[in-house]
């Protein structure tokens, strides 16, 4: 089978690393991909929200199934633009309709889902500039911190906690009537904090049927202690040590039966994963926000523990069958540091040579932001490598990820040390 995944980072290396292996593979494509990918699939140059493109790539290769990675073509509806396409109307792609992608295209529209299904979330309400005044009502009648939430996708970046309530009165009006940001933050979901401890859970769906895939927990912030500025995603682990048999019977019945089921109900079409950011308090489980994909750099942690042959995963999915298999999950724990450039996530330069890949041993390295120039492989985005290991538990992965990016430089290279460290 040849198969085409979109997209160009960590996430989509891992992909293409555990597709690459299975005996179902005859061609790997990665559009744009990176210079990890480039070394087990062939690069193909295109933009992900050109459908025009992908189209013709598609067919000049004869691809039979499209794995789509971030959500920037989900919300803007590449599973409709196939499924409408005669050229492409048999080509299994694996991510949901527009309708489906809007519970994280959103913040207002998940809220409204969950509200509907009965899913356990924060109290919350919607703003536009309109509303401003309301908005800034609202806002002292909740208790501090507050949480403020560009409703649109704004890269993981759109979401303000903020303790001092004349500080989130002006940051609202600068996401509502500046602009902060961008189109995203036209309109502002503002919550009610909640106060816990948070984990991921990534559920494989076909409208109908449901895998749950293992736990994970990402660490945002660029700073030790979880401290500083917002970031894709610092390092993560996997399986989630607090996330017992009894949270997880929770977690199933209250959120991922309803939401399944929520879409079956409402007719979605939804071929693909549902990333479920939870945060536990008290034991209970709540809901923060959907995705529509897989997280980044969660899937590098999730997926090297998944046994299961993945093309068989997503034939499954496209066809409705994923109770008709059973899914293998290796016992072992997963870490994943990840290694980004000086500055990021503000201002950073791109470029840097990066030196000792050869040298890793027993962890595996995932592209994140790389290019091959001249048989070198530069840096080429904020996060850079993403170091995965996998041991009997989380400490002894953490331990061979940490050995190896001691082998591992580039200028002004920064990483966080205390990945797991709140476990």
């Amino acid at each position: 089978m040849n198969i085409l995944i979109l997209g160009s980072g960590g996430r989509e290396h891992t992909f293409a690393y555990k597709i690459s292996q299975s005996k179902r593979c005859t061609k790997l494509f990665v559009a744009p991909g990176n210079a990890g990918t480039a070394a087990i699939a062939t690069n193909v140059s295109l933009n992900v929200t050109n459908f025009e493109a992908v189209k013709n790539c598609v067919v000049d290769n004869t691809i039979e199934m499209v794995v789509v990675g971030p959500e920037d073509p989900l919300v803007q509806g590449i599973a409709n633009y196939f499924a409408e396409t005669p050229e492409l109307k048999d080509v299994m792609l694996i991510g949901p309709s527009k309708r489906g992608a809007l519970l994280e295209g959103s913040k207002e529209r998940a809220k409204e889902f969950m509200m509907q299904h009965n899913i356990p979330t924060a109290a919350y309400e919607s703003f536009t500039a309109k509303s401003l005044d309301a908005g800034k009502l609202f806002l002292e009648n909740l208790n501090p911190p507050y949480v403020l939430k560009a409703d649109g996708l704004a890269a993981g970046k759109g979401v303000l906690i903020l303790n001092d309530l004349a500080e989130a009165k002006q940051e609202l009006e600068n996401m509502l009537t500046h602009s902060k940001f961008g189109e995203a933050s036209s309109k502002v979901v503002i919550e009610e904090f909640l106060d816990g401890i948070e984990l991921s859970v990534f559920v494989l769906t076909d409208g109908k049927n449901y895998k749950v895939l293992p736990t994970a927990k990402d660490y945002k912030r660029i700073g030790e202690g979880d401290t500083g500025l917002n970031t894709g995603g610092m390092g993560a682990i996997s399986p989630v040590p607090f996330a017992d048999e009894v949270l997880m019977k929770k977690i199933e019945d209250r959120i991922v039966k309803p939401t399944v089921n929520g879409l079956a109900k409402e007719s979605i079409d939804y071929k693909g994963f549902v990333f479920i950011g939870l945060i536990k308090v008290n034991n209970e489980p709540y809901v923060i926000e959907y995705n529509v994909r897989m997280g980044d750099p969660e899937t590098e942690v999730v997926l090297p523990r998944i046994k299961t042959d993945l093309i068989d995963l997503f034939e499954a999915t496209y066809h409705q069958k994923l109770n008709d298999i059973s899914i293998e999950i290796d016992e072992r724990a997963a870490t994943t540091v990840m290694l980004v450039s000086g500055g990021y996530p503000e201002a950073y330069e791109k470029g840097k040579e990066i030196l000792g890949l050869e040298l890793v041993e027993g962890s595996t390295v995932f592209h994140a932001g790389t290019k091959s120039e001249n048989g070198k492989i530069l840096t080429n985005g904020g996060r850079v490598l993403a170091v995965t290991s996998l041991d009997a538990d989380f400490k002894k992965a953490l331990k061979k990820s940490y050995q190896n990016i001691e082998k591992l430089s580039f200028d002004r290279m920064q990483y966080r040390t205390d990945i797991g460290f709140d476990l």
